[in-house]
């Protein structure tokens, strides 16, 4: 395994982080099709093994329940001080119209409950999920701030805005004395590249770690486009994220595979590859539904891609408006 520090922190995490979104149970939540807690255990195993000490979850995956599930394996086997756990506020966990958002009401409710589901006295990331535009940025800020100097947060980040909203924040943060966003989680993969933009360039300029997801374009990079799975079927946001440029993601998709037969390695190792070649990119967050995807996920690291790889990956690329957000 390698290991490289959160953005400009001295937080070390290993250069792939296993994403949690998979694990938890299919009838809580959005996502019916997440593993139970057997599958995700051997999963979450094999990801230690292999030297993976960095795990992102959210409050809103299956209701919770993916902060459970991960509490009941990595944080009850291994050490507390060996791994880094992030976590994200902002959905909707209740209804009414304080269920969800980045208030302090919110924030302080939601960061006491993902301590109890995880089973910890901290947080090493805690991420705000989305922008709120109905919430007042300074509340949130001085909110999060408030959390690290309590010690029930040890770092903050921020995921899926626009570079403008993220650097109003910086700003802010900056000017008033702030625990500062130390990492930016956004959609980033060779089908899906609008975070070039401005956002991998704002996060270079202020030392800011990038968290890439849905590297592989939620599994669509791993296999022949035309494949669909059982995730694919009922991942409603995926197919939102994707739908459009089928000409030209098809053409992204059988570069990977060209360049996956050159190098004789999995079309995964291939697309991750790719990722992990950003220099602002801390770590990719793979998600996981068979142990098998950790190994090619560890794997890709050692995979490294000629300037004639990287040619024929990035030259079908077409620019697309901006999704998930």
């Amino acid at each position: 395994m390698r290991y490289t520090k959160l953005g400009n922190s001295g937080a070390v995490v290993s250069a792939v982080g296993l994403g949690c979104m998979a694990f938890g149970n299919p009838q809580r939540g959005m996502h019916g099709w997440t593993l139970h807690e057997p599958e995700s255990r051997a999963i979450l195993h094999r990801a230690v093994e292999l030297g993976i000490n960095f795990f992102d979850t959210a409050n809103v995956y299956s209701s919770g329940d993916s902060e459970r599930t991960l509490s009941a394996t990595v944080l009850k086997d291994v050490p507390r001080e060996e791994v880094v756990i992030a976590t994200k506020v902002h959905g909707e966990m209740s209804p009414g119209p304080n269920g969800w958002g980045l208030s302090r009401k919110h924030i302080l409710w939601q960061v006491d409950a993902s301590l109890k589901r995880l089973g910890t006295d901290y947080i090493d990331l805690y991420q705000v999920h989305r922008w709120d535009s109905t919430t007042p940025l300074e509340e949130t800020l001085e909110t999060l701030d408030g959390l690290v100097r309590a010690g029930k947060v040890r770092y903050l980040g921020a995921s899926t805005m626009h570079a403008w909203q993220f650097a109003r924040a910086l700003t802010l943060q900056q000017a008033h004395g702030w625990s500062p966003f130390i990492t930016m989680q956004a959609h980033y993969n060779l089908v899906y590249r609008e975070e070039e933009r401005e956002m991998l360039p704002l996060c270079q300029a202020t030392g800011t770690g990038m968290l890439a997801y849905s590297p592989l374009a939620r599994g669509r990079l791993a296999r022949p486009w035309d494949e669909v799975t059982r995730r694919q079927q009922q991942d409603e946001l995926g197919h939102l994220l994707y739908a459009g440029s089928e000409e030209a993601n098809r053409a992204v998709a059988d570069a990977v595979l060209s360049v996956a037969l050159r190098h004789g390695v999995p079309r995964a190792r291939v697309a991750l590859a790719w990722v992990m070649a950003h220099p602002v990119v801390s770590a990719p967050l793979v998600g996981a539904s068979d142990v098998g995807h950790v190994d090619d996920a560890v794997a890709a690291l050692d995979l490294r891609l000629s300037p004639e790889d990287l040619e024929e990956l990035e030259r079908s690329y077409t620019p697309r408006p901006v999704a998930g957000f």
